[in-house]
């Protein structure tokens, strides 16, 4: 049984979930796999797995009672900056599966953001869970410190497996011959300033190297919104992409001359393909992420720093991307690689957890 954030129509999340369950078939080709769901009837259909409600506890309780394992994730699932309610849904469908004596599992996730409840939280609720698997070192320092009996292995996200598609710019009004930047925002707590910071690095790179600028609403309507907000504040005319699935937007990022990313699985697309990035760490795992890489150029923004760069730091960040380009993708490749073999680290310790 795998719970995580599917069914809600965040790309990224059902990029996740597509991953993991065709690792899953590809490893255990006779097990039936049920997927916790928003959407139950489309997750089943599209994804040819048993899907069960995920608001309908009764049915999760029957679904746990059915499994031989339980998997946790992927996804950010352990953390309560998003709100204790949801914290408290994810480390109980552990608790259910540890008092039912299934084999649990935290699997490619990152950890926290969690204050002292939260910690608390895990701490009790998560207690007997076999072993884990996180995206990040702060999620292992984290997690290994709360849960002590629990194996945890530092891996990385499931989707820098994924193989993606090819795109036709022309078909979406995008001029093949301009740089391409990809742009992928969402809301969070002051956005209104870091929609500013944003307009004016997409101004930058539109109005002095012409790049054609798209954004792409990985999490559906909200982020669509979000990208709104940052384009009427653009003196450019940048677009906003119609994506579907995780193969269109990959399709995307591939072709891009570099990326501006707030969402994770925006910069784990970038890197999985060798695109340079401006980072918009809104979340302590993008930051985490840019950290395990060791990435050069620092955040575009951060909602901790609410002012944001000036113009001229602004224009100074675009400038370094541009002149370091090919330098930054060289860089990302070889980590790329590296990222990869993470990746499918989180099945080999699921396989170990099936043997024990």
């Amino acid at each position: 049984m795998l719970s995580g954030y599917y069914g809600f129509g965040n790309l990224g999340d059902e990029g996740l979930a597509s991953v993991i369950v065709s690792e899953l078939k590809r490893r255990y080709p006779y097990a039936t796999i049920d997927v916790l769901s928003a959407q139950p009837e489309v997750t089943a259909h599209e994804l040819g797995v048993q899907s069960t409600p995920r608001a309908k506890i009764s049915a999760v309780r029957e679904a746990i009672g059915r499994a031989d394992i339980v998997l946790s994730g992927g996804g950010g699932l352990l953390q309560n900056a998003t709100s204790l309610r949801s914290l408290l849904y994810y480390a109980g469908i552990l608790r259910a599966a540890n008092r039912a004596g299934r084999k649990s599992m935290i699997f490619a996730q990152s950890i926290g953001p969690l204050d002292f409840l939260g910690k608390t939280v895990v701490r009790e609720w998560c207690k007997g869970t076999r072993t884990a698997t996180v995206r990040d070192r702060r999620s292992r320092e984290l997690l290994a410190s709360l849960l002590h009996d629990t194996t945890v292995v530092q891996t990385s996200d499931p989707v820098f497996l994924y193989d993606g598609e090819t795109a036709n710019l022309a078909a979406q009004g995008i001029d093949p011959a301009a740089p391409l930047i990809v742009a992928c925002v969402r809301k969070c707590a002051g956005f209104a300033s870091g929609a500013r910071v944003i307009a004016r690095a997409v101004d930058r790179m539109a109005g002095v190297h012409g790049a054609h600028v798209a954004f792409l609403p990985l999490g559906g309507p909200e982020d669509a919104e979000a990208a709104s907000t940052v384009i009427r504040k653009c003196k450019s005319s940048p677009v906003l992409l119609p994506v579907s699935d995780l193969g269109q937007a990959s399709a995307f990022v591939r072709r891009a001359f570099a990326v501006i990313g707030m969402r994770l699985h925006a910069l784990i697309l970038a890197i999985r393909y060798g695109v340079p990035f401006l980072a918009v760490p809104y979340d302590p795992k993008v930051s985490a992420l840019c950290d395990d890489i060791g990435y050069p150029l620092e955040p575009l923004w951060t909602p901790e720093f609410r002012r944001g760069l000036d113009d001229a730091e602004i224009d100074s960040l675009v400038e370094r991307l541009w002149a370091q380009r090919a330098a930054l993708a060289a860089a990302i490749a070889a980590h790329a690689e590296r990222l990869r073999a993470l990746a499918t680290r989180n099945f080999e310790v699921l396989d170990e957890l099936v043997r024990a």
